[in-house]
């Protein structure tokens, strides 16, 4: 056991800084993500508990906003949603930063966040009717849409851009879920004690207690959250040279092809009911006094505990049954464990009911946790292969096609509001009870509609975790595909850099090694596990993931030399005989030509449908080019590109090189440098900014150019991509040189 903690530590101090082989981030990084991922779990809670749903506490129990108000508001809000999903996508793919894609949002999205958040909770809701109460919560609720969503979106899809390597980047959820969610925890241990100590009461609904609690943990959360801001480097697998500007209409024909992100959503869409049993622990305490406060703390300490175990496990778990497996093995057990809550429920009253309640939800939260660990990675890997299928990333575009999910929750969130009021809790029940029916809420606080609303709500979720199992069993997306997609990425990336004269050394040795390895590994099979050992076993299951990574990367190297290699570059030759204006008056097979293509083999699907994009393409760019060029399409000049990215890498490195200077004269003691080197450093960060807004109109006309004249470029980025294939023996001519001269210099060190 020493010598595994003397290993660790050295291992600590050996990748801090920087990553070890094969991996891309360094402990810094993670444990900077990490502790950063407790201060934006903390902002989290908070705001979370301020944005409107259908059956909020915070707005329905304590600021007295009963379920058909709040439906209304809840509808106005999503709606609100759709213009500003669409606007963050737009910025986050469309926008060239150094900083990253989604780093520079933490920082600009977090502050009004947390300034909106700090306001929502200080309004005087006592002093104020209904309708002002609803105004200001919708109000904030608009702003939590676009401020709120986007920093939360930011910071947990970082992950996805900071490793290629899916199996790291669960390894990195594991450790960041273990220490993030100690906030939460110890937000949920303090609130009931804290609200015994304001109100003098086990209550958890009094707005006191919320304004006490609630500014701190989200100033505080946001200043922790920076962490990860200031320490972290995105690593995308693109050219470096690449162009975006992506709209709507374009990212729904290109996400129109993913079928994991449909599998995926899907399963969040039919499922919707699942989670309906979750206000029912805090009722249980709140509205029949099943516990004291200290008591409660410890329930709730516990229940928040159970997301804790599954980060130990899930890398193992992951690593020996995949990702597919987990979720729909988790999501079955699901379902048994929500359905034994009933006959605990319908013992309330009787003493110890509550712990019995915490047991099973405390299972079922463990269950639950270790699936929902798996979807940042699983999302990242969705963003892997639409890359790899369309040649575009575009994470940000995911949010604004998922606003089709929006449309389908506006469709079913009436179901809740319809099944509370059946089930009881109505101003209606209120009055018969004796209640005034100013709180909806207060029916349970009888016994009798307590059992009989909770009995509904867990109906309903057994019901909602039924349905949404079933979209996982068509998930097929495996870690080794994985790993051959980021593999085929980095080939082309390399290529395409190649060809622009702006290959790194690092990547052209990367990738040299990894064609190496596959041409080594061409035509081999790993020996049967049979009568192995266990650690043969493993052995081979590395040999196995690895040929078919290499299997890959030579399908793709010699992808022009098949069959439907070959069609598609003749039809991409005469597409580019055309030129830019003759492009469309090329013979496209029809469709029901297309639809005799045979279809036996993938090669052959997928040749069918690069048909059918084909024909596609062609009618969107007839479309923009009445709309954008009625005289004629006009030739881009991409060469503008080449100047502003050599002086977007120039400026970088002088504006580095100059807040060196300004720390170097502070540290030395050397004010009267101060001045000029300050006046440098805004004079170039003036022209950083200048630049970006050049690329920014450079990228706007090229988006234009580029619609109206797709399958024109698509043609011939094909053929430029084939020619840049065909000087594969030139790339490893350059390739051994560089591993030479790295040797050298390795031996010169050692």
């Amino acid at each position: 056991m020493s010598a595994k903690i003397a290993a660790f530590f050295t291992s600590l101090r050996t990748y801090w800084r920087h990553p070890a082989k094969g991996r891309y981030m360094s402990f810094k990084e993670i444990l900077s993500l990490s502790v950063g991922g407790i201060g934006q779990k903390l902002v989290v809670w908070c705001i979370s508990q301020m944005v409107i749903s259908i059956g909020n506490t915070l707005i329905g129990n304590t600021i007295g906003i009963d379920p058909g108000a709040m439906y209304g508001i809840y509808l106005a809000s999503v709606l609100s949603g759709f213009p500003l999903t669409a606007v963050r996508a737009r910025m986050i793919d469309n926008t060239r930063s150094m900083k990253g894609k989604y780093r520079p949002y933490i920082v600009t999205m977090g502050i009004p966040t947390a300034l909106l958040g700090v306001a929502f909770i200080l309004f005087p809701y006592e002093r104020m009717s209904l309708m002002g109460k609803c105004a200001v919560v919708l109000a904030c609720n608009v702003g939590f849409q676009f401020f709120f969503n986007f920093y939360n979106d930011a910071f947990d899809s970082l992950i996805y851009v900071l490793s290629p390597n899916s199996i790291e980047r669960s390894d990195v959820l594991s450790v960041k879920s273990v220490i993030e969610n100690f906030s939460p925890s110890i937000a949920n241990i303090f609130l009931p004690l804290v609200a015994r100590l304001i109100t003098g009461e086990n209550t958890l609904y009094d707005l006191r207690v919320f304004r006490v609690l609630f500014p701190l943990m989200i100033a505080g959360g946001f200043l922790l959250s920076l962490l990860a801001y200031g320490n972290t480097e995105e690593k995308i697998v693109q050219a470096r040279t690449h162009v975006i500007r992506v709209r709507f209409p374009d990212a729904i024909r290109a996400i129109a092809r993913n079928k994991y992100f449909w599998i995926i959503s899907l399963a969040g869409w039919i499922g919707f009911l699942e989670s309906s049993f979750g206000n029912i622990l805090g009722w249980m305490y709140n509205y029949q006094h099943a516990c004291s406060p200290g008591q409660y703390s410890l329930v709730t300490a516990i229940a928040g505990n159970a997301a804790f175990w599954p980060n130990l496990v899930a890398p193992f778990f992951i690593r020996k049954y995949g990702k597919k497996k987990i979720l729909v093995v988790t999501n079955m057990l699901n379902v048994g464990f929500i359905l034994l809550m009933l006959p605990i429920v319908r013992r309330t009253g009787q003493s110890g009911t509550i712990w019995l309640l915490l047991g099973c939800i405390f299972v079922n939260q463990f269950i639950t946790s270790l699936g929902h660990l798996l979807n940042p990675s699983i999302q990242a890997d969705i963003r892997d292969y639409q890359q790899y299928v369309t040649g575009e990333r575009i994470d940000g575009m995911f949010a604004a096609v998922g606003l089709i999910g929006n449309v389908i929750t506006l469709a079913t969130s009436s179901v809740l509001p319809a099944i509370y009021q059946r089930a009881g809790l109505n101003a209606a029940t209120a009055h018969a009870l004796g209640y005034d029916g100013s709180n909806v809420y207060d029916v349970l606080f009888d016994p009798a509609y307590f059992v009989r609303i909770c009995s509904v709500l867990i109906m309903a979720s057994v019901v909602g975790a039924a349905l949404n199992v079933i979209p996982f069993f068509f998930y097929d997306l495996t870690e080794t595909d994985q790993k051959g997609m980021v593999a085929v990425l980095k080939l082309r990336a390399m290529f395409e850099d190649s060809a622009n004269g702006v290959l790194r050394e690092e990547t052209l040795i990367e990738v040299g090694d990894m064609i190496t390895q596959a041409r080594e590994d061409a035509d081999r099979t790993p020996p049967a596990a049979a009568g192995a050992t266990k650690q043969e076993k493993r052995q081979i299951a590395q040999e196995t993931e690895r040929f078919a990574i290499s299997a890959r990367v030579l399908q793709e190297l010699h992808r022009f030399e098949t069959e439907a290699g070959r069609a598609a570059l003749a039809q991409a030759q005469l597409m580019v005989a055309g030129g830019p204006t003759g492009f469309l008056d090329v013979e496209l097979p029809t469709r029901q030509e297309i639809g005799a293509m045979p279809r036996a083999t993938a090669q052959e699907r997928e040749a069918r449908r690069e048909a059918l994009l084909r024909i596609e393409s062609v009618a969107v760019a007839r479309r923009a080019l009445r709309r954008d060029f009625p005289h004629g399409l006009e030739p881009f000049d991409s060469s503008v590109f080449d100047r502003l990215f050599r002086a977007e890498e120039e400026n970088a490195k002088a504006l580095e090189q100059t807040l060196q200077a300004v720390k170097n004269a502070k540290e030395a003691g050397n004010p009267q440098a101060l001045p000029a080197l300050k006046q440098a450093v805004k004079t170039q960060q003036a022209r950083r900014a200048q630049i970006g807004a050049e690329i920014k109109q450079a990228a706007d006309a090229y988006a234009r150019y580029a619609r109206a004249a797709k399958p024109y470029l698509d043609a011939k980025r094909l053929l430029a991509q084939a020619e840049n294939y065909s000087r594969l023996d030139e790339i490893l001519a350059q390739y051994a040189q560089a591993k030479a001269a790295q040797a050298a210099t390795n031996e010169i060190a050692e």
